[in-house]
């Protein structure tokens, strides 16, 4: 796999994160068949790369309330 170069790409923070500061996830919608997520606590620490396809199916199970805490 080819390393991405995460240093200009827009992140945004998602919308089911923790509105006081923690539990903050962030995301890149700047690739195609990837999609980074960070720890926005840490923006300088490591990112992982999902599978477009993978985070949507994720996201949707969230959405339809599929995951339980």
């Amino acid at each position: 796999m080819r390393s991405l170069d995460l240093t200009v790409v827009t992140w945004r923070k998602s919308s089911y994160s923790n509105q006081d500061g923690g539990e903050c996830v962030e995301v890149s919608d700047d690739f195609a068949t990837v999609v980074p997520v960070r720890d926005s606590k840490n923006p300088h620490g490591p990112a992982i790369a999902f599978p477009a396809e993978g985070w949507s199916a994720f996201v949707s199970a969230v959405k339809g309330g599929e995951l339980s805490a």
